[in-house]
C-alpha cells in the first residue's frame, strides 16, 4: 500500500486524498479555512487580515458589535460579496467547487416575503441542486421537503403563503430549506434575531442535531447571554478577529472587553434588566 499519501473521509463518506490546506498553519481536512481575508466597501475596510479555520462537528457562534462585519465573514464565505484579497476554503476546496454540501439561512430581513410561493416551495428550492434542469420538483422532492418541515414544526403549515406566516415562522421555513440540502457545513445569519421562544427553542433543537450528524455550523449571533449555552466555540470578532477557539477559554470578560469596548457595560446592564423584568423583579 502506497503511504505516501494520508486520505480522510470527505463529506458524503468517500475517502479522498488530504488536499493541501491554502495557510500551513490550518488544518487542511477543516470544513472551513479563511487566510488573510480582508473585505472592503467603496475602499473602506469592513473586514481586516481574517484567518481562521473551523474545526469538524463543532457549533460556532460569530458574534462582536453592530459593523463588525459578522454578516460581511458569512457572504465573504459564500462568494456573496467580493474580497479584496485572500481566500477561503471549504474542505480544501474553493467555495464554487463545493456549493452542494454548503447550507445558508440569510438574515430574515433581507428576504422578498412578497414574494408569491408557499412554504413547501420555498424548501424545495434547497433542493434545485438535486433536480435536473428545466425539469419541475418531483414527489420524492415534495416528499423531502415536507420531511424537513416536519422537523422544524411546520408541516401543518406547508401550503401556507409565505408572506403570510409570522416572522418566526418564516425563519423555520427557512432553516428546513436549509436542512434539505443535507450539507456539511451550514452558515445561519441572525437566526434567533426577532423569533419568538418557541422558534428558538427549535433552532436550538436543530443546531444539536446537527451537530450530532456530524455538521459543521458557523452561526451569527448577538444574545451575549446564551452564547455559553449555545455554542462549542466562539469567533469575536470587531473587523478583525479578538479571539476565537472553545467557548469556555475564549468567552471571557477580557475578550468581550476588546471585542466590544464600552458597549459591554451597557449591554450587561441591559441585559440584566431584562432577565429581572422576567422574574418579576424591579
Amino acid at each position: 500500500m502506497d503511504k505516501s499519501k494520508s486520505t480522510l473521509a470527505a463529506p458524503g463518506g468517500k475517502p479522498s486524498a488530504v488536499p493541501k490546506s491554502p495557510d500551513p498553519h490550518h488544518d487542511p481536512r477543516a470544513p472551513v479555512s479563511i487566510h488573510d481575508m480582508t473585505v472592503a466597501y467603496h475602499r473602506k475596510p469592513v473586514l481586516w487580515d481574517i484567518d481562521y479555520a473551523a474545526s469538524e462537528g463543532r457549533l460556532v457562534g460569530i458574534v462582536g458589535p453592530n459593523g463588525a462585519g459578522k454578516s460581511t465573514l458569512i457572504k465573504a464565505c459564500l462568494d456573496l460579496v467580493p474580497k479584496a484579497s485572500g481566500s477561503v476554503h471549504i474542505y480544501g476546496k474553493p467555495y464554487k467547487k463545493q456549493r452542494k454540501i454548503v447550507g445558508y439561512v440569510p438574515q430574515r430581513e433581507s428576504i422578498d416575503w412578497d414574494f408569491p410561493a408557499s412554504a413547501i416551495d420555498v424548501v424545495t428550492m434547497g433542493l434545485y441542486g438535486r433536480i435536473p434542469w428545466c425539469l419541475p420538483p418531483r414527489k420524492k422532492h415534495r416528499e423531502l421537503a415536507l420531511h424537513a418541515l416536519e422537523q422544524v414544526g411546520m408541516a401543518d403549515l406547508a401550503r401556507r403563503q409565505i408572506s403570510k406566516l409570522s416572522g418566526g415562522q418564516q425563519q423555520r421555513v427557512f432553516l428546513a430549506r436549509a436542512l434539505v440540502q443535507d450539507a456539511a457545513i451550514y452558515f445561519m445569519d441572525e437566526p434567533f434575531a426577532g423569533v419568538d421562544a418557541a422558534t428558538e427553542a427549535a433552532i436550538v433543537a436543530l443546531l444539536n442535531e446537527l451537530k450530532a450528524r456530524g455538521k459543521t455550523v458557523l452561526v451569527v449571533h448577538h444574545d451575549l447571554q446564551t452564547v455559553r449555552e449555545y455554542f462549542d466555540d466562539v469567533l469575536l470578532l470587531n473587523m478583525r478577529i479578538v479571539a476565537c477557539g472553545p467557548t469556555k477559554e475564549v468567552f471571557t470578560h477580557e475578550n468581550l472587553q476588546k471585542t466590544y469596548g464600552g458597549k459591554l457595560t451597557l449591554l450587561v446592564e441591559a441585559a440584566e434588566a431584562i432577565a429581572r423584568s422576567g422574574q418579576g423583579g424591579p
